[in-house]
């Protein structure tokens, strides 16, 4: 893609469809984590909508998370796409350490999971990683593509938190604005990036199911 006659690179960024367990447990990286019946439904709207109604834009390759529902709304996109679909640890879910697979009530009673939402440029789950180490490996991811994939535009299937990492370091913001806007499970932001910067074009977009 050409802006103001610059090549870019054009990302459209999906968080996974829904799983039974959305809202309630912090699921991380536990295994196991599955799309559930309305989940499915809407990987196939997505996969429909990006065949069809995506701004006319023509996707080249599709890259997920390696976790199962990441990897269950991938498959159908690039299936649908007839683009290749690749997986890539650098679009993983934060790794939550000792907290994952906790209920989000559950985790209301820790202190430190207070201290994660409102510092999250320095802080970190307990034996887990920082969200500052999620948005340096998705954006290096970015960066790399935008360097070998020019001027196509790629889906990067991803997690809330992650993809939120993103947008905020291509917005020029500090992670404490993650709290600005919302991500929902599958949804499509579209972020053109280039070497003159980055645009988001689109956010949080979602799929009629």
């Amino acid at each position: 893609m050409l802006r103001n006659g610059a090549v870019t690179t054009t990302f459209l960024l999906v968080r996974h469809a829904v799983h039974a367990q959305v809202g309630t447990t912090l699921c991380g990286r536990q295994p196991g984590t599955r799309l559930s019946n309305a989940g499915r439904a809407q990987a196939m709207a997505l996969a429909e909508r990006l065949s069809t109604r995506n701004h006319g834009l023509r996707v080249s390759a599709v890259r997920s998370s390696p976790l199962e529902r990441a990897l269950e709304t991938a498959e159908p996109i690039a299936a649908r796409l007839g683009a290749p679909l690749k997986v890539s640890g650098a679009l993983a879910e934060i790794d939550f350490g000792e907290w994952t697979g906790r209920s989000f009530a559950d985790l209301q009673r820790e202190p430190c999971w207070h201290v994660w939402n409102a510092d999250r440029e320095t802080a970190r789950p307990p034996a887990g990683e920082g969200m500052k180490d999620a948005q340096a490996r998705i954006v290096s991811e970015i960066e790399v593509l935008r360097q070998t994939e020019r001027e196509k535009t790629i889906v990067l299937v991803s997690h809330c938190d992650v993809i939120k990492a993103a947008l905020i370091h291509h917005l020029g913001l500090t992670l404490d604005a993650y709290s600005r806007f919302d991500i929902d499970p599958a949804s499509i932001s579209t972020l053109v990036v280039g070497e003159w910067g980055a645009k988001v074009l689109r956010l949080n977009e979602v799929a009629d199911a």
